[in-house]
């Protein structure tokens, strides 16, 4: 479980975050939807622990972050907003890189690498250099790097971005699998597409603040709109702005 309680965090005179509070439980898919520059990542960061809020703090199943950020960082698998791959370097040992560092080895960490190359459809290139692979396997790596580890809590920030249409239903069926084997999953979005055929709960974030949250069903009711698109706007306030 990952629970944001009240933090904030400033660069100079840009409040990207201000007073944030979330939750996201075992079991199921939370999502924090957002338009560009509404704070996600920022705030993904902060409960990854690569930077520490200016205000409140991050429990990573009741770790503080900022008290125990290693211990707290083994109970977390991240998916950055930029895969950040070493191109010399094979899928395979992208996964033996990361499960060293969160104290794996052997045949624990071989059968964790076979484990996850096995969810992630990744065999044929399990033992290529990352050198010109596709999108989708930069993001199939990626993701394997993140999930070697097993963590019981799993943080996405825009998974889908620039994959095909295969590759988006390939991690659609992924985090309903993680979802159903009991992992606490946080992503964020700005596709309403992958946001409604995923999500369990829904956070709307504008302007650094969260605006609204529920199921697809109780924003929608929530703002008196027809889909979760115009109930976003609403919500949001964006349609305020814009009407200006």
């Amino acid at each position: 479980m990952i629970v944001v309680e009240n933090i904030a965090k400033s660069f100079g005179d840009v409040k990207a975050v201000q007073d944030v509070s979330l939750r996201a439980d075992d079991g199921k898919i939370t999502t924090l939807l957002g338009a560009n520059g509404s704070g996600k990542t920022t705030t993904f960061r902060a409960i990854a622990g690569l930077l520490a809020p200016d205000a409140g703090h991050v429990d990573i199943d009741g770790i503080t972050v900022s008290k125990a950020p290693i211990e707290a960082q083994r109970r977390l698998g991240f998916f950055p907003d930029t895969f950040g791959l070493y191109p010399r370097l094979t899928a395979r040992e992208h996964m033996q890189y990361y499960g060293e560092l969160h104290g794996m080895a052997g045949a624990t960490l071989h059968q964790q690498i076979e484990a996850t190359a096995q969810l992630l459809h990744i065999h044929d290139i399990l033992d290529r250099r990352t050198d010109g692979f596709s999108q989708g396997q930069r993001m199939k790596v990626a993701l394997a790097r993140t999930l070697v580890h097993r963590p019981p809590n799993i943080v996405l920030d825009e998974p889908t971005r620039g994959l095909d249409v295969m590759s988006i239903r390939l991690m659609r069926n992924i985090l309903r699998q993680l979802r159903a084997e009991g992992h606490c999953v946080l992503l964020s979005s700005h596709v309403m597409a992958e946001v409604e055929a995923v999500s369990d709960q829904i956070i709307m974030i504008a302007g650094g603040k969260v605006c609204a949250e529920g199921s697809t069903q109780d924003l929608v009711a929530q703002a008196g709109t027809a889909n979760l698109e115009d109930a976003f706007v609403k919500l949001t306030g964006m349609d305020k702005e814009y009407a200006a």
